[in-house]
C-alpha cells in the first residue's frame, strides 16, 4: 500500500468545464458483537470502534461515502458526520429488543434491515432514492447467513456542487465462508451473486438515461471467481447504450480484468487480499453512450490510515476513488512530481477532490492521452 497523496491536475483552460469529486465505499462491520448470550461478531468494532470509524470518515472528507453493514452502531458511526454530511434513512439493527421473534421457527425469520447507508457532503443534492431487495439469496443458518437480513441495493440520484447529475448504486451482495470456498462448497453462493449481478444490470439498463452511473459496495465478488465481466460489463456494453469501467482495473491493474479460474481461492484465510490486489469492495462506473461522462483519476485502498492502536478498525479497508466530470479528450489531465505547486498555473486536487495549492507530497498519476492506464511517477 502506498501511503501517499494522489494528485491530479485540470489545466486552467478547461477547469470551468470539469468538476472533481470523491466517493468511498466501506463495510463498517456493524453487526452486533452478541445477541443475548450468543456471540455474533465478537471481534467487530462495537460502539467505540464505530465512533472511531465515523471520525476517520469525517477527517478524510470524501464527498460521498457509501457504507455497508451499518446495523447496530448507527448513531456511534454517524454522529461524527452530522455537521458535514446529509444521510439516507437508516433501516434498523439486527437484534431482539422490542421484537417478537418465533424462536421455534427461526427459518421463517428475516430482519428487515439492509445495512446500507449513503452520506453526501453538504452542497450535494439528493433528488431521489430507491431501496431494492435482492430477488435471490442463499444461506439461512450457514454460508454467511445472507438470508437473515434483507440485503439489496440502494439507488441515489444526486446533483454535485457544479451541477453535474450522477446516479450511485450502493449494495451488499451475498457472501460465502472462506472455508466453503476452499473446499469447493460455494457454488450456491456464486449462483446467488450471479443472479444479483443480473438483477443489478437490468435495473441500471431499465433506468439508464444521460447521467453517468457509479456502482459501489461490498460486492463479495472476484473477477477470478465470478463471471462479472461477462454477465455485467460485457452484457451492458453489448446493448450499445453504455461503456463500463472498473476503477481498480483501470488505475491499478493496467486495464486488465483478471481471468476467471475454476476452483481458485482468491482470498487468504485471514481475509488478506492476494498478490493480484483484487478486493471484494469495488467501484465501477457506467457512462451512457448518449450522455455525460465521468472518469476515474485516482484510486486508494487505505491500509495505513484505517487503524487504531495498530489494529484494523473493521474487517474491510476503505476504497476511495476520485472522479472527474467531462469528456476525457478536453479535460487536459496532467501530472507532476514537483512538490511545490505554488507557482503552477493549473488547479490541483487531492484524493478527496479538494484543492491542493501550495506544497504537496506523494505519488502522482499520469494519464497518457486518451488511454485508460496510469503510470506512477515516483
Amino acid at each position: 500500500m502506498m501511503a501517499a497523496v494522489w494528485l491530479t491536475s485540470l489545466t486552467a483552460g478547461h477547469a470551468q468545464e470539469a468538476e472533481t469529486f470523491s466517493i468511498a465505499t466501506l463495510n463498517v462491520d456493524g453487526l452486533p458483537q452478541k445477541i443475548l448470550v450468543a456471540k455474533v461478531n465478537p471481534d467487530g468494532p462495537g460502539g467505540g470502534g464505530s465512533v472511531r470509524i465515523g471520525r476517520y470518515l469525517q477527517k478524510r472528507g470524501y464527498d460521498l461515502v457509501m457504507m455497508q453493514e451499518d446495523f447496530n452502531y448507527h448513531e456511534e458511526l454517524t454522529v461524527p458526520l452530522e455537521d458535514d454530511y446529509q444521510a439516507d434513512a437508516w433501516s434498523g439493527d439486527v437484534g431482539v429488543d422490542g421484537r417478537q421473534i418465533d424462536f421455534l421457527h427461526l427459518q421463517n425469520h428475516r430482519f428487515g434491515c439492509d445495512g446500507l447507508m449513503g452520506t453526501w457532503k453538504s452542497g450535494i443534492t439528493l433528488t431521489a432514492t430507491i431501496r431494492t431487495p435482492w430477488t435471490a439469496n442463499f444461506g439461512k443458518f450457514s454460508h454467511a447467513l445472507d438470508e437473515m437480513v434483507t440485503k439489496g441495493f440502494r439507488r441515489y440520484e444526486l446533483t454535485l456542487r457544479g451541477g453535474q447529475q450522477i446516479v450511485v448504486y450502493n449494495m451488499h451482495m451475498d457472501a460465502d465462508d472462506t472455508a466453503d470456498e476452499r473446499e469447493g462448497k460455494d457454488s450456491l453462493d456464486r449462483d446467488a451473486r450471479l443472479k444479483q449481478w443480473s438483477q443489478l444490470r437490468e435495473d441500471i439498463l431499465a433506468r439508464l438515461d444521460t447521467r453517468p452511473v457509479i456502482v459501489v459496495g461490498d460486492l463479495n465478488s472476484y473477477y477470478c471467481r465470478d463471471q462479472i465481466k461477462k454477465n455485467f460489463i460485457d452484457a451492458i456494453e453489448a446493448t450499445g447504450r453504455a461503456k463500463v469501467y472498473d476503477a481498480w482495473v483501470e488505475l491499478q491493474n493496467s486495464g486488465k480484468y483478471p481471468d476467471p479460474v475454476e476452483g481458485i481461492v482468491c482470498c487468504e484465510a485471514d481475509g488478506n487480499i492476494l498478490e493480484s490486489g483484487e478486493g471484494l469492495d469495488k467501484v465501477l462506473y457506467v457512462n451512457p453512450t448518449d450522455g455525460t461522462a465521468i472518469h476515474a483519476v485516482s484510486y486508494q485502498l487505505d491500509t495505513v490510515g484505517y487503524l487504531h492502536d495498530g489494529k484494523m478498525l473493521g474487517d474491510h479497508y476503505p476504497v476511495a476513488v476520485t472522479f472527474q466530470t467531462g469528456d476525457r479528450k478536453t479535460t487536459g489531465i496532467t501530472t507532476t512530481n514537483d512538490t511545490n505547486l505554488t507557482n503552477s498555473d493549473n488547479t490541483w486536487y487531492d484524493l478527496q477532490g479538494r484543492r491542493a495549492d501550495g506544497h504537496a507530497r506523494g505519488i502522482v498519476i499520469e494519464r497518457d492521452g486518451e488511454k485508460t492506464h496510469k503510470r506512477i511517477i515516483k
